[in-house]
């Protein structure tokens, strides 16, 4: 039997082709996808109803790779899981960050880890509006971190009237080994250790 001339449709196959359009090109199109996908615009509507539904089913994608902990796992130890596989996800996709960041979060799978994300603040006995916080901040870390990652190899650069103090730094920091994916171990350290310690100052009011 001949093999059909254009690619099967599925929402799977959709966002893998739009995706790798966003990491070439930072950025896709109906047309354009379709035109890659050997279909035309109108069989992809089929499938999706807007731009917006292929954004989500990107994002389903990237966290789909993430590794979810077990529901009786440390809750601490729950942040730093679920941080580090949204690291190795996010960095694969820098491009797909700032499509991402730009609309509401519909997908699923995603709204999960942001469940599992809550439930492990709420264990920590944070509050409610304290929780958002954390799970913003957490949030902002580690797509910035994605975004490092990406980075070329020299960040910044010193002159004439830089500091000793950054011309230091710099020589230093910028010789360690994998730097992006070294600071953002240590940076989750520090967020960890600081929600550790509201969590502790709450049980000792409590």
């Amino acid at each position: 039997m001949a093999r059909p001339s254009s690619p099967k449709l599925s929402a799977p196959a959709i966002a893998a082709a739009a995706l790798e359009l966003v990491d070439a090109h930072g950025e896709f199109t109906i047309p354009h996808l379709a035109k890659v996908m050997g279909v035309s615009p109108s069989s992809l509507y089929n499938h999706v109803s807007s731009k917006d539904d292929i954004i989500e089913m990107m994002r389903g994608q990237a966290m789909g790779e993430i590794e979810l902990p077990d529901p009786d796992t440390d809750w601490v130890q729950a942040l730093r899981q679920i941080a580090k596989g949204y690291m190795r996800s996010y960095s694969k996709h820098p491009r797909l960050i700032p499509l991402l960041t730009a609309h509401t979060v519909r997908d699923e799978l995603t709204l999960r880890v942001y469940d599992l994300l809550a439930e492990a603040f709420a264990r920590g006995r944070f509050s409610a509006s304290d929780s958002l916080a954390a799970i913003t901040v957490l949030d902002s870390f580690v797509l910035g971190s994605a975004l490092d990652a990406a980075a070329p190899s020299q960040v910044w650069e010193s002159n004439e009237d830089s500091s000793e103090a950054w011309r230091t730094a710099l020589e230093a920091g910028l010789a360690v080994s994998d730097r992006a994916q070294t600071t953002f171990e240590y940076g989750l350290e520090i967020l960890l250790a600081g929600f550790s310690l509201q969590a502790a100052s709450v049980v000792s009011v409590g």
